[in-house]
C-alpha cells in the first residue's frame, strides 16, 4: 500500500495509519495552508530531500515542549500532513520550500530516528466531506475576501471556496493575529461549523466584522 496502511480501530472501523517524520516548528499548519519555510538544519535537508524523491508527505506539529533547533522538541499530538509544493536552493545548505497542508492526524507514537529526526506513526483524522458554509456565518465572507485579495494567489491559492465551512474557517484561522495555543486548539476541533460560531464570536468583540 505504499507510505500508507489500514488498521482496525476498537470499532471495527479501518483507519489509515502513516509512517511519516516529523516537523515541530513554533506555527500551526492548516489544511489547505501555503506555508514558507527556511530549512538549515541537516535533518531536515535530508527529510526534504527523501520526501521530494519518494514523493511522499511529512507531519508538522506544534512544538509543545523545546525548540525548532538543537534537540528534539516535544510535539502536540495533532498536527497536518505537509507536502513539498516547491523549493530553491540559492544559497547552499539553506532550502527554501512551500509546504503545502493536507489532513490532519493524530501521532500514535513516536520515536527519534537517525540524526535526531522525529518519526512517528500518526493516524489519519476522518473527513465527513466537504460542509456547507451555513446562512447566518455568511457575514464572516466579505473579511474573508478581502484577506484573500490582500495576501494574493500564492498564499491562498484557488480555488476559493468560500461556500464550503472548512475552508472559510482555516483561511480566516491561519492569518488572525492569535496565540498558536489557540490555533492549536481551532486545528483540533472536528466540528467546522463550531469553528466558524468562535471565529464569528471573537472578530465581533473585536468589531471586525461589517
Amino acid at each position: 500500500m505504499g507510505w500508507f496502511d489500514f488498521i482496525r480501530s476498537p470499532s471495527g472501523n479501518a483507519v489509515e495509519t502513516l509512517r511519516i517524520p516529523l516537523f515541530p516548528l513554533s506555527t500551526v499548519l492548516f489544511p489547505g495552508s501555503m506555508l514558507p519555510l527556511k530549512i538549515f538544519e541537516q535533518r531536515y535537508l535530508d527529510m526534504a530531500a527523501a520526501c521530494m524523491k519518494d514523493n511522499t508527505p511529512f507531519g508538522i506539529c506544534l512544538i509543545e515542549k523545546g525548540s525548532e533547533v538543537g534537540e528534539t522538541a516535544v510535539p502536540h499530538p495533532i498536527g497536518t500532513l505537509a507536502t513539498i509544493s516547491n523549493w530553491e536552493m540559492e544559497q547552499l545548505g539553506i532550502l527554501m520550500i512551500t509546504a503545502q497542508g493536507g489532513r490532519r492526524f493524530r501521532i500514535i507514537e513516536s520515536t527519534v530516528g537517525p540524526g535526531n529526526l522525529l518519526e512517528a506513526n500518526v493516524e489519519l483524522l476522518a473527513e465527513t466531506g466537504p460542509t456547507p458554509l451555513p446562512p447566518e456565518r455568511e457575514r464572516l465572507v466579505p473579511l474573508l475576501r478581502r484577506i484573500v485579495s490582500d495576501l494574493g494567489k500564492e498564499r491562498m491559492p484557488e480555488p476559493h471556496r468560500y461556500d464550503e465551512a472548512e475552508w472559510v474557517g482555516y483561511r480566516i484561522t491561519e492569518v488572525l493575529p492569535i496565540q498558536n495555543l489557540a490555533k492549536q486548539k481551532l486545528l483540533e476541533l472536528d466540528d467546522p461549523v463550531a469553528r466558524l460560531e468562535i471565529l464569528e464570536k471573537y472578530l465581533t468583540q473585536r468589531k471586525l466584522l461589517g
